[in-house]
C-alpha cells in the first residue's frame, strides 16, 4: 500500500506529567506535583503544580470535552450518502457512493496498469482505525435489509475489512463528519492494490476484470459481483 501519511494527523510530543498524591484513599488532602519532558523523553524538575499549570490544565479539559462533541459533527445537514451515525466511544459512520470513475494504483506485480476506471456503488463503515467495505447493486438508497456484494477489490477480507498495508492511519478525534469520510476514502483511493486476501470476491478472473476497466470508457458491470451473507443491518452494531 502507499504510504500517504505525510498528509494527515499532527504529531503531539508530551511536555509535561503530573502526580497526585493523596493522604489516604478516602481523604481529602491532595498534592499534585508536576515533571517537566524533555526531548529525551525523561521527566525532570519536579515541583508543585503551578498556578500557571492549572490554569494551562483547565483549558486542555475543557478543549477535550469540545474534541468529544465535535466528533462526527456534520458542518450542516447530514450528506445525503451517509446512511447511520454512531457517534460514541470508537464511533463509526456508515456512508455510500454512487457508482464513479476514480483513479486507481495497483502493484506492478498484478499487471493491471494504474489509472481511472469505472466502479460500482459502494457502501462503507468506518471507525477511526478500520474500514470495511462492500459494494451495491444500485445507487438508490438502501433500507437496513439492503443485500451486500463483496466489493470486487484486492486487499480485502472475506468480512469486508480492508487491508491498509504499511499506511498508519491517523483520524483526528475532532474530527467532523464530513472530515472522516473524505479522509478515509483518500486513504483507500490513494493507496495501492496489492494481493487477494482469500476467496476471489468477483465472478471471473479479477486481474482481468480490471485490466479491461482501466482508461477505458465502459460502466462497472454489475454482473460480476457475488453476494455476501449480510445485510446492512449486521453492520449497525
Amino acid at each position: 500500500m502507499k504510504n500517504i501519511t505525510e498528509s494527515f494527523g499532527t504529531l503531539y510530543p508530551p511536555v509535561k506529567a503530573l502526580v497526585w498524591y493523596r493522604k489516604n484513599y478516602t481523604g481529602t488532602e491532595n498534592y499534585i506535583e508536576a515533571y517537566d519532558i524533555g526531548n529525551d523523553g525523561c521527566m525532570r524538575n519536579a515541583h508543585p503544580l503551578s498556578a500557571q499549570e492549572s490554569t494551562l490544565l483547565a483549558m486542555a479539559l475543557d478543549a477535550s470535552e469540545e474534541l468529544k462533541t465535535s466528533y462526527l459533527k456534520p458542518k450542516g445537514l447530514i450528506p445525503d450518502n451517509v446512511l447511520y451515525i454512531n457517534p460514541g466511544h470508537n464511533g463509526f459512520v456508515i456512508w455510500q457512493t454512487s457508482a464513479q470513475s476514480k483513479n486507481l494504483y495497483f502493484a506492478e506485480a498484478l499487471t493491471i496498469p494504474s489509472g481511472k476506471a469505472a466502479l460500482p456503488p459502494l457502501l462503507w463503515k468506518a471507525t477511526r482505525d478500520e474500514l470495511y467495505i462492500f459494494a451495491l447493486d444500485s445507487d438508490l438508497k438502501p433500507n437496513e435489509n439492503g443485500e451486500l456484494f463483496k466489493a470486487p477489490f484486492f486487499n480485502i477480507y472475506s468480512d469486508g475489512r480492508v487491508c491498509m498495508g504499511t499506511v498508519k492511519i491517523q483520524i483526528d478525534p475532532s474530527c467532523c463528519l464530513e472530515e472522516f469520510i473524505t479522509s478515509w476514502e483518500k486513504y483507500f483511493f490513494n493507496s495501492y492494490f496489492s494481493h487477494l486476501i482469500g476467496d476471489n470476491p468477483v465472478k471471473g478472473n479479477i486481474v482481468q476484470l480490471w485490466q479491461s476497466l482501466v482508461d477505458q470508457k465502459k460502466n462497472f458491470p454489475p454482473n460480476v459481483l457475488t453476494k455476501t451473507k449480510r445485510t446492512i443491518k449486521t453492520l449497525l452494531s
